[in-house]
């Protein structure tokens, strides 16, 4: 069975291609972003990002596809830690 891509769309403008379970952390380190994290066990909400208008918070949660194949990712800002 062929593996099938999905197409993110980060904020910098810059587009990559993923498999149904990357994880979040690396494809944006590839898209040339960084997500900012603190806990990493899905607590503080340091991680979140928004993919196609859903928060995500991207310690606790691997890509999954949607039936478009394309997710838009736009990290969050948090005032209280400075992002």
């Amino acid at each position: 069975m062929k593996e099938t891509k999905i197409k993110i769309k980060w904020p910098n403008k810059i587009e990559t291609f993923a498999s149904e379970g990357d994880d979040w952390f690396l494809c944006a380190k590839k898209a040339g972003l960084e997500i900012p994290t603190g806990c990493l066990t899905g607590s503080c909400g340091a991680c979140e990002i928004d993919v196609n208008g859903e928060t995500v918070r991207a310690c606790i949660s691997n890509i999954k596809s949607n039936k478009q194949g394309i997710l838009k990712v736009d990290l969050v800002t948090d005032p209280f830690w400075g992002n």
